[in-house]
């Protein structure tokens, strides 16, 4: 028998060598590593973002791969900018405007890439002027201000002037954003985000409404009313109206610019007159107000417009030139905007003409081919045009735009604040320029300050104390662009 199984074991041997090479009776344990999905494409986003200058957007890359999905990358990116409007962080892609325009962003994996427009725009998302200082509300919600600085008016901590923009102190408190500033002549008023009102400057009559008459430089509580939406600061008096439409005003009152039937002045905020409109006859709801060197005008929810304080030169359009001490209602037109000035004041009724009123002795009304003073006592149309849209009002000069985006000045000219390239008073509305890009204006004393649609904020008139903002003392006879 041995043989026979030596032979049977020796025939089989290399059957089983066989089967074994060829994996024939046990488990295949290899795996084969699937090929990585192919990127093929690059999206950038946000797509098209704006961005202001100075400041920052985040940029991110997601790929779409062979394999039909799609991921955030994170490794093996790059980012660069065509410029020179922008600057990106290559391994970051963090963009920081750099000047107003338009430039693009890319990002690159190997030889894929993705892009996007990024748009630059200014810095500044509002601008207010009065007396010789001028404050400009930035993009990231912080304030600046510059120029004459004697009572502490802009806030930075010092009673310096500046030449150029310093940052307003955020005092304790204060919650950024800043969403709305008035300026006087020499004190400053604003609205943070919380409805808050702050105040800082001159207060020898009480017109930062702190219960003081201690001047501040930097801003201080006025009470601890958190509803706050509408604000305006005169020569020494300041109005403000909350949210349910009730008018306060406090500061100075030789005049009844605070409307609460009295000429005396006040420290904190004292309710203005209530007075009545319409039949049957309901108390007045205020929707916003101007003030003047010691006038105040103030618009109510119906559309009709109404004046008190001083009115020497009839700036409060009554056919008279007697105080008045409470709310008093111009005619029965329906106004959309109205500017007080120093003695003179301006409106746009909701048919887009424009009316003034008041002082002219510098032309300052615009109603006159000459610059003859004719003081109008009551509102009297400017020219014939229906298009203006936004008006501001200086010590003696004025400013307008129309629906087109054009500007206009016209009064008094002796620091170039009209802004037509000379120092020559001017009778009637005069374009300034060829730009229709304008936005908004404020007027200071002799100053004027514009903002256009990109946000880039342009001023000219008087900068003896360096309210123009750029770095100088000279004055600037037409519009030029803070630096």
């Amino acid at each position: 028998m041995k043989p026979t199984l030596k032979i049977t074991y020796l025939l089989l041997a290399p059957m089983l060598a066989l089967l074994a090479a060829c994996g024939g009776g046990g488990n295949d344990s290899t795996t084969t590593t699937p090929a990585a999905p192919t990127l093929l494409s690059i999206a950038v986003t946000p797509t098209t973002p704006t961005v202001a200058v100075g400041l920052t957007q985040q940029m991110t890359a997601t790929g779409t791969y062979s394999d039909g999905k799609s991921a955030a990358i994170t490794t093996g990116l790059t980012w660069s900018v065509k410029g020179p409007n922008i600057t990106v962080l290559p391994a970051t892609g963090l963009v920081t405007g750099v000047t107003i325009g338009a430039d693009t962003v890319t990002a690159t994996v190997g030889t894929v890439t993705g892009s996007t427009t990024v748009n630059v725009r200014g810095k500044w998302d509002g601008i207010s002027a009065g007396g010789n200082h001028t404050v400009g509300l930035r993009a990231d919600g912080a304030l600046y201000a510059w120029g004459w600085n004697r009572q502490g008016q802009l806030g930075d901590t010092s009673n310096a002037d500046r030449t150029a923009p310093a940052l307003v102190s955020a005092t304790t408190g204060v919650k950024l954003p800043w969403k709305q500033v008035a300026v006087g002549e020499l004190h400053t008023l604003a609205i943070d985000s919380d409805g808050v009102l702050w105040a800082w400057g001159h207060n020898k009559n009480g017109q930062l409404g702190d219960n003081s008459q201690v001047d501040k430089n930097v801003p201080v509580k006025v009470g601890t009313a958190k509803d706050w939406v509408s604000v305006a600061a005169g020569k020494s008096h300041s109005m403000a109206i909350n949210k349910t439409g009730v008018m306060y005003g406090w500061g100075g009152n030789f005049n009844g610019q605070l409307g609460d039937n009295s000429k005396t002045d006040r420290l904190v905020p004292t309710r203005v007159a209530a007075v009545t409109t319409g039949t049957p006859a309901a108390t007045v709801t205020w929707t916003a107000v101007s003030a003047g060197a010691t006038h105040t005008l103030a618009r109510a929810m119906d559309g009709t417009l109404w004046a008190w304080g001083g009115n020497a030169k009839s700036q409060l359009g009554n056919n008279a030139t007697t105080d008045v001490q409470q709310p008093a209602k111009i005619g029965t037109s329906t106004w959309v905007k109205f500017a007080a000035g120093g003695t003179h004041s301006l409106a746009i009724r909701a048919d887009g003409t424009l009316w003034a009123w008041g002082d002219n002795a510098s032309g300052q009304l615009g109603i006159a081919t000459s610059n003859t003073a004719v003081t109008a006592t009551t509102p009297t149309q400017v020219g014939t045009a229906t298009n203006w849209s936004v008006i501001a009002s200086g010590l003696a000069h004025s400013l307008a735009l129309r629906t087109d985006g054009t500007l206009y000045g016209w009064g008094s000219n002796s620091n170039g604040q009209v802004g037509n390239g000379s120092t020559v008073n001017v009778g009637t509305p005069t374009q300034i320029g060829t730009a229709i890009t304008w936005v908004t204006i404020e007027a200071g004393l002799q100053h004027s300050v514009a903002l256009q649609k990109d946000n880039s904020v342009w001023l000219w008139g008087r900068n003896t104390e360096g309210q123009l903002g750029n770095g100088t003392q000279t004055d600037v006879t037409a519009p030029a662009a803070l630096p």
